[in-house]
């Protein structure tokens, strides 16, 4: 299968990031139903679906397991990997097959830290494609959640009170 290069995080980097990244990637096949990674968990891997559906969610006491984004094609699995202290701040469980690459979190970065451009690169993209849409997902889900019933959740990247 191709690399989902037009959109998320592979579109965003240049075509030199973009194939020294890929250069780490290693494919992978995860079945429906399966615990990718727990929250709290050493972060020490990543993934870029290629194909397939992610759940990520937040366990809330008394309620268990809340989803707060689902991830597809072309999109990023994980950041804490990135940002000591390397724990995840969500699990992760596959909602259908995927297809994905998957990458060993210590060797990029390493590279990261070897090549300044590449690591400003890389860290910009995480930040812009995964951090920011994930936390307006999560937002917009809480709100969802929380909010007072009949009411609509706020705008998504607003800057409204």
């Amino acid at each position: 299968m191709t690399a989902p290069l037009g959109h998320g995080i592979l579109g965003a980097l240049s075509p030199q990031h973009r194939d020294r990244l890929l250069g780490f990637a290693r494919d992978v096949s995860l079945p429906a139903g399966i615990r990718i990674f727990e929250e709290g968990g050493v972060a020490d891997r990543f993934w870029i679906l290629r194909s397939g559906l992610v759940a990520l969610d937040v366990h809330e006491p008394g309620r268990g397991a809340t989803v707060v984004e689902t991830l597809g094609e072309g999109e990023l699995l994980g950041w804490s990997w990135l940002f000591e202290p390397y724990r995840w701040h969500l699990g992760a469980q596959t909602r259908r097959d995927v297809e994905a690459y998957e990458f060993d979190a210590h060797r990029v970065r390493a590279a990261i830290d070897d090549d300044p451009a590449f690591g400003l690169a890389v860290t910009r993209c995480v930040a812009a494609v995964a951090i920011g849409r994930r936390l307006r997902a999560a937002r917009t889900r809480l709100l969802d959640l929380y909010g007072p019933p009949g009411s609509k959740p706020a705008a998504v990247g607003g800057d409204a009170p």
